[in-house]
């Protein structure tokens, strides 16, 4: 197998010629800007990239490094990346752009670069809503392979069990489409196994019939932590399913771009999505309003189109690191040694610590069973920080309540591209690794969490 190091220009027309998209190589005046993702923590180094226009460029594109055993990378948005591609081709997505609703049976069918405010603002004209997750900006595909923890995950569960289609190019070049009743070990794995199978080109889901929310943020001092945290933790354990929330702990830096109540200090923000009326949104919400001094209450009845102001993710590109562990319960104890890790006083650097509350319809096997785990858990621990050289503090220090597994949706950074095996239940792993070593077996696919198939008898 080459590392793709011997790839020259020649080479690169050869495929150029084979594309409706185009190929670029490093030195071109635009392959830095087209190289680029959101998280830019993750260098990429490819010896030469594809701009794929459809399908049929997936396919040419993969065929062509398949025969000279170059190694594959995939980038839409660049949201969560992991591995570096240092060499090989990088295949990017971006340009393959494509919505299209069936009202009559509540389903959406996207191609391969799409991002999320695109399907939302597409599927709200039939009064409908896809799992999306808390970003506009994040892609479809990546986020919903990887599981996909949205805003209504406890009455809906996770993205990845609404898919009822997947549109793939395998890495012997072939496209594919997977189902439950057609080629069914593919739809399984792919579906929680990220990008090790092959580039998606489409995805079709279910959507669910949801036109508006009661939903946004109570921001509160730092030095209500304590409260607040506590609260918010007893209160989880009573709302109903209609309800997904969220806690982080902000420590934004003192700079212009960010809102002057956030700055250069600890925040605490508690994020809403309530399925239910506003009256009874207003009357759930009691507890935690009265839990501390309010800074800044944005809750209110909204249209869904408006998802992306409940937690006010950032919208330009910057590098971060993100680590993950999934809980198995979050008592007393649990909430006061994360107090200690990441509360007032803390040597904390983490610019965000956020918990979110799982349980719900993402605590029950899905109709279509595929390989997200995490079922047993009851909340997700992950933390956003910068570039730095310290451990994940924050995370290690809550290893005492872990399943022993993390969310790989919420791994990024080269540091974590080893981490995949923790994304799964042994069994579920097992599956995996089988069916990459008979899609996969040279592992083309492999600037990822990989699952790295099994050594050929041979």
């Amino acid at each position: 197998m080459t590392t793709g190091k011997s790839i020259v220009r020649p080479t690169a027309a050869e495929l150029s010629e084979r594309l409706r998209g185009r190929v670029l190589l490093p030195g071109d005046d635009d392959f830095a800007e087209e190289l680029d993702g959101f998280n830019q923590i993750t260098e990429h180094s490819p010896d030469l990239m594809a701009v794929v226009a459809g399908a049929e460029d997936v396919r040419e594109a993969v065929a062509f490094a398949a025969v000279r055993g170059i190694p594959i990378a995939v980038q839409a948005t660049g949201h969560g990346p992991s591995a570096a591609a240092d060499g090989g081709l990088l295949i990017s997505t971006r340009r393959m752009r494509g919505v299209s609703i069936d009202p009559a049976a509540r389903t959406a069918r996207v191609e391969g670069g799409t991002q999320w405010f695109e399907v939302v603002e597409a599927a709200a004209e039939h009064g409908l809503a896809p799992l999306n997750g808390s970003s506009p900006l994040t892609g479809v595909i990546g986020y919903t392979l990887g599981g996909g923890l949205g805003l209504m995950a406890r009455r809906y569960g996770y993205a990845a069990d609404h898919v009822t289609a997947v549109e793939i190019v395998t890495p012997d070049g072939r496209s594919r489409r997977a189902t439950a009743v057609q080629d069914a070990d593919l739809f399984w794995a792919v579906r929680g196994g990220k990008g090790n199978f092959g580039v998606v080109t489409a995805l079709e889901f279910g959507l669910v019939p949801v036109t508006r929310l009661y939903g946004g943020g109570l921001f509160f001092p730092g030095e209500a932590a304590v409260e607040v945290l506590h609260a918010w933790r007893a209160w989880t354990s009573v709302v109903p399913e209609d309800l997904t929330s969220s806690l982080a702990l902000l420590r934004m830096p003192d700079v212009e771009e960010i809102p002057p109540f956030l700055r250069g200090r600890l925040t605490v923000h508690v994020r809403i999505a309530y399925l239910g009326s506003a009256e009874d949104g207003n009357k759930l919400v009691e507890p935690l309003r009265a839990a501390g001094p309010l800074v800044v209450d944005t809750l209110a009845d909204m249209p869904y189109t408006r998802f992306g102001e409940i937690h006010n993710d950032p919208t330009e590109p910057i590098p971060y690191s993100e680590r993950s562990m999934m809980l198995r319960e979050l008592d007393t104890a649990a909430v006061d040694t994360l107090l200690e890790l990441a509360g007032p006083g803390a040597d904390c650097i983490d610019l965000v610590v956020e918990l979110r509350q799982l349980g719900g319809a993402v605590g029950r096997p899905p109709e279509r069973p595929n390989a997200v785990d995490h079922r047993d858990a009851a909340f997700a621990l992950s933390t956003l920080s910068l570039p730095d050289n310290r451990p994940p503090l924050v995370v290690d220090g809550m290893a005492a309540w872990g399943t022993g597994r993390r969310y790989l949706n919420f791994l990024a950074s080269p540091d974590t591209a080893h981490l995949a095996e923790s994304g799964y239940e042994p069994a579920t792993f097992a599956r995996l690794t089988e069916i990459k070593t008979r899609i996969d077996p040279d592992n083309l696919f492999r600037f990822n969490h990989n699952i790295v198939p099994r050594p050929s008898s041979a």
